[in-house]
Parts: structure tokens; C-alpha cells; sequence
């Protein structure tokens, strides 16, 4: 029987961001702070050492994976490291969605929501 991916939720906003990233394709670092920053509008930057203590907290905990993909020919290609989601990583960032969409789709959320644009 799979992980249940309950034990992981919910994610942090960081780590919502990153499995998104994840999800679209295998990245490296600096890949990664782009996307997130791309998908964000700005709102969530990574300096390079946050975001290498979440790849390590999200590698312990299964949800990500290093990738044997390199880039080819690319100046400093060989040391960058690339990153993929795991099948329990997809599982956990799809409860964690349905969770959210849960909680936006809420009574409480819309009347807030339609309360403020009035």
C-alpha cells in the first residue's frame, strides 16, 4: 500500500510552489527559482539557500527526487543538479490542492470574497 500523503499536509506555501514547478517538468536550482517566481507574480522569491533547505526537507520526506537528467552542453551544466517530483509528491500535492479548492469553494470564503468587491 502507497504512503498515505495525509502525514504531509498541508504543505507550506513553499512547498506548494515547488511540487507545482515540479509537476510541469524536471528542473535544476535555478530553474525552480525562476518558475516560482514566474508563477507567483514576484510574491515568492527564493535565495539560494532557503531553497536548497526545502529541496533537502522535501527529499528526506520522499516528495521530491534528484533526476538523472543533465543539460547538455551548457557552460556549468555538469554541476547542476535536477530535481523531479516522486509519485508520492504527486499524490501529496493533489490532496493538498483538493484541500484548498475545498476550503476556496467554502460558503464562509464566498461571502468574504463577494463581501470585499462590494
Amino acid at each position: 500500500m502507497p504512503p498515505d500523503p495525509s502525514g504531509h499536509l498541508p504543505l507550506k506555501p513553499v512547498d506548494l510552489q515547488l511540487l507545482l514547478a515540479l509537476a510541469e517538468e524536471e528542473r535544476h536550482g535555478y530553474g525552480l527559482v525562476q518558475a516560482i517566481d514566474e508563477a507567483t507574480g514576484g510574491l515568492v522569491k527564493l535565495d539560494p539557500g532557503n531553497l536548497y533547505r526545502v529541496i533537502k526537507r522535501l527529499l528526506a520526506d520522499g516528495l521530491v527526487a534528484e533526476s538523472e537528467r543533465r543539460a547538455a552542453a551548457e557552460p556549468g551544466s555538469e554541476r547542476r543538479r535536477y530535481y523531479r517530483i516522486t509519485a508520492l509528491g504527486r499524490r501529496v500535492l493533489a490532496a493538498d490542492l483538493r484541500r484548498l479548492q475545498a476550503l476556496v469553494q467554502s460558503p464562509a470564503v464566498r461571502a468574504i470574497v463577494q463581501g470585499w468587491a462590494t
